[in-house]
């Protein structure tokens, strides 16, 4: 065999080799490609989710091995169906954690969304309610008795020494902005991020009592449960690290973040435009913190006395298994 003949056969030798060894390192096809996963959140669509949709437009969560399908309802049925192994994620407040533990369904959370307790009460400027100690008295909208802005508004009152007999609550559903201009009540429970932002905005000189200004309770965040954490840790630790990323990336890029959006929230490219970026502005004030994701263990104590006073829990859980912040980055 000539030098030209030993010259090509090796040539053939090594490309047979590379194919042989990636057929045998390489993942079957069926194995390839991101997983399908369903990610459910409160609510509606919203600018205030802009940090997931940031997240799936640039692909954090494509890089991290995720198909991410949004579904948006009742974060309690999320939670029940996390708790039952039927899904893996759901962006849910801190209280359903709790309760949901105290049913007996393993669910833990692992990433907090918002670093500051997002709920309070707004009043008119005239009415003078600038402490919770003001409220004494008062007519109160609240969207209803239950859920994070119930928990957060009892939680306002016990701080400035008052119970829910010492004013009278009103459910009016999500139009505290309506109720509270057209005098239907004196003040109104409502979401940092949102309703004060709307009455400034239409003209109105408003007081806002933070509930994160008296006590710090833990809110909203990602939640899975105690099989997934078990079997699959990778799998939590990169969703998380990815829907961090989408915050970090919204905080930095607002406009771009606000231009994504608009693929996502139906009606927001035309809706007024210098309302909803001051909306995403309050928000991203809500998610900033020393460290994105973490989740404060005074929080889920706090959190858990005013749940056992309010008589909604009847006895304290474990709270090393409510939460972890073994996942952050």
């Amino acid at each position: 065999m000539n030098v030209k003949s030993l010259i090509k056969f090796a040539t053939l030798l090594l490309v047979f080799s590379t194919i042989l060894t990636a057929c045998q390192t390489a993942p079957p096809a069926e194995e390839s490609g991101p997983i399908p996963v369903q990610l459910t959140m409160g609510f509606i669509p919203n600018i205030q989710f802009a940090p997931i949709y940031v997240a799936i437009d640039k692909g954090y969560f494509r890089d991290a091995g995720f198909d991410v399908q949004l579904e948006y309802g009742n974060e309690a049925d999320a939670i029940a169906l996390i708790g039952a192994g039927e899904q893996n994620f759901a962006i849910a407040s801190g209280e359903q954690i709790l309760l949901a533990r105290a049913q007996g369904l393993p669910v833990t959370f692992v990433a907090a969304w918002y670093g500051q307790y997002p709920v309070g009460v707004v009043s008119l400027k005239e009415q003078r309610v600038r402490v919770p100690e003001n409220l004494a008295g008062a007519t109160v909208g609240i969207p209803g008795l239950y859920g994070a802005s119930y928990i957060g508004f009892i939680a306002l009152l016990n701080a400035g020494g008052l119970t829910d007999t010492d004013v009278s609550l009103l459910s009016i559903g999500f139009n505290q902005v309506e109720s509270l201009v057209t005098g239907q009540v004196d003040s109104a429970v409502i979401y940092i991020a949102n309703e004060p932002v709307v009455l400034r905005y239409q003209g109105y000189d408003v007081d806002v009592i933070r509930v994160a200004d008296y006590m710090h309770l833990v809110s909203n965040g990602l939640v899975t449960n105690e099989k997934t954490i078990q079997d699959n840790p990778e799998m939590v630790r990169a969703f998380v690290e990815a829907l961090l990323m989408g915050i970090a990336d919204t905080t930095e890029n607002p406009i771009e973040a606000y231009e994504i959006s608009k693929n996502y929230v139906e009606n927001l490219a035309e809706a007024d435009s210098n309302l909803q970026r001051q909306i995403l502005a309050e928000s991203i004030s809500l998610w900033q913190t020393e460290r994105l994701g973490y989740s404060e263990p005074a929080g889920w104590i706090n959190m858990q006395r005013v749940l056992l006073d309010m008589g909604l829990l009847t006895e304290p859980q474990d709270l090393e298994k409510a939460f972890t912040n073994e996942f952050l980055p």
